[in-house]
């Protein structure tokens, strides 16, 4: 029985070794002249201290890697979750039409006020995401004022 034990451990000590070589890429592409979010539509310090620690991690090209992202299988699910998130919305490409910027605002402050985001699957680990309900409205507040004043400055459609 004994022996046995020791060929399973080592075989799962090898493929454990085996998966490391199948590690995705982490990238932080550079980012493009003004376009992040805090250049085109500037956030109060309070609200920019807030943007970065609940979003910027899966929705900007800022994103910080943890050590576990560097390990398999881990590292899959955290880059697929930034890739899916910049995918969605990157606070590092942010649009210059007002109209388009002001519609991804209310789209942020929806899925703040459902609770979406940030998900729960990355506040269990980082706890300067967990946003208060106190937070999370000056958040919103800042988010549907701007873009009301983004809509407000356009010109006519």
């Amino acid at each position: 029985m004994k022996k046995k034990l020791k060929w399973i451990f080592g075989a799962l000590v090898v493929v454990f070794a085996l998966l490391q070589i199948t590690n995705p890429a982490r990238t932080n592409p550079p980012l493009p002249p003004g376009g992040d979010i805090s250049v085109n539509n500037p956030p109060p310090p309070q609200i920019a201290a807030l943007l970065h620690a609940a979003c910027y991690d899966c929705h900007s090209d800022e994103t910080r890697w943890p050590w576990y992202s560097y390990i398999a299988p881990a590292s899959w699910l955290v880059v697929s979750d930034v890739n899916e998130g910049r995918r969605h919305m990157n606070l590092s490409e942010w649009p210059k039409d007002s109209i388009r910027a002001a519609k991804k605002m209310e789209r942020m402050s929806e899925e703040l006020d459902d609770k979406e985001m940030p998900p729960a699957k990355y506040t269990i680990i980082h706890a300067d995401a967990r946003l208060t309900d106190d937070q999370r409205k000056q958040l919103m507040q800042w988010l549907d004022d701007t873009a009301a004043k983004l809509k407000a400055a356009s010109p006519a459609q």
